[in-house]
């Protein structure tokens, strides 16, 4: 049987969800919805015959499954309401933007016991799976740290222009959209990490988001991971993080490029797929359907995104850890 899904959230990684929801044999989408008409209107055209909802309470009624692409804020109350109907939860990231509001989301839907995890999109691909394959077998030698680099000409891109939140502080930036994702990343190979150092700048008398960002973190053994991300200045978007070892290091780029040096130039470990996202997508779906069957998955917990998101929210503050 399909799992029956609702999403709730229809900007551009709701549409994505559902596209792909649609292609995949294992989820039936039964039903939408989102506050904005128009986010509607774009989401119908995808799927012309999945019922649109007149509320979020609405769409839930009939699924086992909730995926909640709204923006952060307004995502605890629609994963509570879920969780308390026993409704099955992909949340997208970050988790929250708030660190108590987001402790008390998590233990809620811990007590509830209803299956849930965090969208972080490299959780099931293959690039993390790899890198953490070479990490365990020694083929990186020790592992001595991790550099973040994220630049970008503006923020949001283009593809993120209708999302408005994501130029505001408050909700959005890089480093709560972007920057996440290779904490994710990191701490899957090195282990929990802890913040030493934070320099965010913002925009003078503004509530925009950030502009650059330096960081420095450390793992149980000292490892250091280094965050450079800014934007401005006329150049390619660039969204890399470089897993180092003794032996070798791995480079992925674009969250799914895998490359490798052992001193020289990063030379590609892998072929690029013809649609990396929709293979990411597919990989994350299927472990999503391992997860309501009870079974060994490799999606990110709510106890792994509650911690990147911790630490996201004080580089964002400028504040150290412990």
């Amino acid at each position: 049987m399909a799992i029956n899904t609702a999403i709730i959230g229809l900007g551009i990684m709701g549409r994505r969800m559902l596209e792909h929801m649609l292609l995949h044999p294992e989820f039936n989408v039964v039903a939408l919805w989102d506050p904005d008409p128009a986010a509607c209107t774009a989401a119908q055209a995808l799927a012309p015959h999945t019922v649109m909802a007149a509320s979020a309470d609405g769409a839930m009624a009939d699924a086992d499954l909730v995926y909640l692409a709204c923006p952060p804020v307004p995502r605890k109350a629609y994963a509570l309401a879920a969780a308390h109907a026993g409704k099955a939860i992909f949340l997208e990231k970050p988790l929250g933007v708030d660190i108590e509001e987001s402790r008390d989301l998590v233990a809620q839907i811990d007590a509830s016991g209803v299956p849930a995890a965090v969208n972080f999109t490299q959780a099931a691909g293959a690039a993390l799976q790899a890198v953490s394959s070479a990490a365990r077998a020694g083929d990186l030698g020790d592992l001595v740290g991790a550099d973040i680099v994220v630049t970008y000409a503006h923020w949001p891109r283009a593809w993120q222009i209708d999302a408005d939140w994501l130029r505001f502080r408050a909700e959005g930036g890089m480093t709560r959209e972007v920057i996440s994702h290779f904490l994710f990343f990191s701490e899957r190979i090195l282990g929990p990490l802890d913040l030493v150092w934070a320099r965010p700048d913002y925009p003078a008398n503004s509530d925009l988001c950030e502009t650059h960002v330096a960081a420095r973190l450390l793992s149980a053994n000292g490892a250091p991971v280094t965050i450079m991300a800014s934007v401005g200045g006329a150049q390619p978007d660039r969204q890399e993080v470089t897993i180092k070892g003794s032996k070798a290091s791995r480079r992925i780029s674009d969250f799914y490029r895998d490359a490798m040096s052992t001193g020289q130039e990063f030379s590609p470990v892998t072929q690029d797929h013809h649609d990396p996202r929709a293979t990411s997508l597919k990989a994350q779906l299927d472990d999503l359907v391992l997860l309501i069957d009870g079974k060994a998955n490799r999606l990110a917990t709510l106890a792994e995104a509650f911690r990147v998101q911790i630490l996201i929210e004080a580089i964002l503050a400028g504040k150290t850890g412990p």
